[in-house]
């Protein structure tokens, strides 16, 4: 069962102030980009209609494109995230590191502390909440095909693989995109577009047909990407009411929720009430953070530091492998469990990536390119490691400790199984003075984002959809919040779990090419760059050198005039006619030396 992050940046974009107030884009004329808009929208409302009226039909031929999707194209995924990481990785090291993202003599937008607690709340979000407990302990529990050994191997192999997941791999997607946007909106001046970071290979043809059709792929992904998030979101929030007996966590519970929850992402669109999402995004953060401290501080601090420092060590030891690790000898386990988790969120991770993209993007003003890439890797895997160290390791030592306390049994063969639902509730049963307000805490943390999640998507969707305009009109956006809700619910309603891997793996897969192109774009653009600021530099030290050498030459001859107009003159038979030994001669006028 894979377990995917769901999460926005909980410092959402509204906390950018990169939009009007609502009366102000009420009067602003519509931008509406008919050849994206109607194509992306025509499409994703045309899948909730099949949906909601050939839901067996549309589960089927999910479950078949996913299926040729894995056995035709895993070996894709794992490739092309290994070389986003490693281009990522190099891109900050490389002569390019010192190009700014903006005019070279532009100062970055928000202080570096700011800066960091901006990407830092980018990494947190639905997933990390609910996830954090989940994920760690199944891959302890049921560990991955060909990991064995003891209970300290297994238990560092489930950290480890969990903190590849969630890492570099992840955020060297966001480098990709994030880059190329930063390069094409604050260097270049182009608009909030995805078409626009492909603009060095394409040219003008990002103005037509092309970059009509990049732009639909990403709102597709996007669209879809946070529905899924929205959708595994409502799963945990029913089973917290369900542990809290409030409500027992049926379809039409979760369905109900979409709908209370989606309306009241709606409303914050419709009220413009920004201050009240900036905080309630802000406090969300506090609010996960001391949640974090709280778990750390009431249970087993010293094993969690403990095992922090090993699990790291772990990961940096063996990324290598299991970056390229297909499980290609262990047969059909390996190919299900390769689709049930690392090729689910290598898609994921790219569906996500024109959302976080312009987050981190927009963010990072002024920024080098060295900043830029170490700051957004170091940062949020900081903040994952951490995160995934506290829940995950508390969980595994819970069931070191006390076996099968932390599982369910599964409603369909009766195994104990981990319960992706409500692993982190039943954690909190086994923490000293946990339990009740920790529940509740994490249900609060789980709406919020929900709510911010939709927000911000629905913003980041209309600004494609219009061509890059930062303050697109009110009923779009209405629009894509209501939208966004329709497509979870639909998903939920077709299969589940397995249609939100589905969506994720289908609509990565297109845009992957985008962000290829985006890599060798990025680059292109970069070294024509770097080509030019180097030739402006031998231009400048070509100037500099050849002052040098007229003021050491007049100095010189400063120096020695006398000695020179004497052996001048002594060289003609009329040294004074001969216009060398004069003062007022052509050396004389030469040397500015006039009588």
């Amino acid at each position: 069962m894979a377990l995917p992050r769901g999460g926005p940046p909980a410092f959402d974009l509204q906390n950018l102030h990169i939009r009007d107030t609502v009366e102000g884009m009420n009067r602003r004329r519509s931008t509406l980009s008919p050849p994206v808009f109607y194509p992306a929208a025509g499409l994703i409302v045309l899948f909730v209609l099949l949906a909601a009226f050939a839901t067996d039909a549309t589960a089927e031929v999910m479950d078949t494109l996913q299926a040729k999707v894995i056995s035709g194209f895993g070996w894709y995924y794992v490739l092309i995230v290994a070389a986003f990481t490693v281009f990522a990785i190099w891109m900050g090291v490389s002569r390019f590191g010192d190009i700014t993202l903006g005019p070279d003599d532009e100062e970055p937008s928000f202080r570096l502390p700011v800066w960091f607690a901006m990407l830092f709340a980018t990494g947190m979000g639905i997933g990390l909440v609910y996830y954090g407990v989940a994920e760690p302990l199944s891959h302890f529990q049921h560990p991955k095909p060909g990991v064995t050994g003891g209970a300290s191997a297994l238990g560092e192999a489930a950290i480890g693989q969990t903190y590849l997941h969630w890492g570099f791999h992840a955020w060297g997607i966001y480098v990709i995109i994030g880059l190329a946007l930063a390069y094409a909106i604050h260097r270049k001046g182009r608009p909030v577009s995805i078409r626009w970071a492909l603009e060095p290979i394409l040219g003008d043809r990002v103005k037509g047909w092309i970059g009509n059709v990049i732009d639909v792929l990403a709102i597709f992904g996007t669209v879809f990407g946070v529905a899924t998030s929205l959708g595994l979101g409502v799963t945990q929030i029913a089973a917290g009411l369900d542990y809290l007996d409030v409500a027992n966590p049926t379809l039409a519970l979760q369905m109900g929720l979409i709908a209370a929850i989606t309306a009241v992402a709606a409303t914050s669109v419709a009220s413009g009430l920004e201050r009240g999402i900036k905080w309630l995004s802000n406090g969300n953060m506090i609010l996960a953070g001391l949640l974090v401290v709280a778990v750390l501080l009431m249970g087993s601090s010293l094993f969690l530091a403990r095992e922090w420092v090993q699990s790291i060590g772990y990961y940096l030891q063996n990324v290598m492998f299991m970056t390229f690790d297909t499980l290609a000898f262990q047969g059909d386990d390996g190919l299900a469990w390769e689709s049930g988790w690392t090729i689910f969120y290598w898609g994921w991770w790219i569906s996500w990536a024109p959302f976080v993209g312009v987050f981190i993007a927009r963010i990072s003003r002024g920024r080098t390119v060295r900043e830029f890439v170490l700051g957004t890797l170091l940062v949020p895997m900081l903040v994952t490691t951490v995160w995934f160290s506290v829940f995950g390791g508390s969980a595994i030592r819970q069931e070191l400790a006390e076996p099968g306390s932390l599982l369910s049994p599964d409603p369909e063969t009766g195994d104990m199984v981990v319960n992706t639902d409500t692993a982190m509730f039943q954690l909190f049963d086994t923490i000293p003075g946990g339990g009740a307000w920790m529940a509740v805490v994490g249900i609060v943390l789980v709406v919020v984002f929900f709510v911010t999640s939709s927000d911000s998507g629905s913003f980041v969707v209309d600004m494609l959809a219009n061509g890059g305009e930062a303050n697109p009109p009110l009923w779009s956006r209405l629009f894509w919040a209501i939208l966004e809700g329709g497509v979870a619910a639909a998903l939920l309603y077709t299969g589940g779990l397995q249609a939100l891997q589905t969506a994720a793996i289908l609509t990565a897969l297109p845009f992957s090419v985008v962000l290829i192109a985006m890599m060798y774009a990025v680059w292109k653009a970069l070294s024509v760059e770097h080509n030019q600021i180097l030739r402006a530099e031998r231009r400048v030290a070509r100037r500099e050198l050849t002052e040098h050498v007229t003021v050491q030459v007049t100095e010189h001859v400063t120096e020695h005039w006398d000695e020179l107009a004497d052996q001048a003159a002594a060289g003609g038979d009329e040294p004074a006619s001969n216009g060398v030994g004069r003062r007022d001669g052509w050396l004389g006028r030469l040397l500015g030396r006039r009588v």
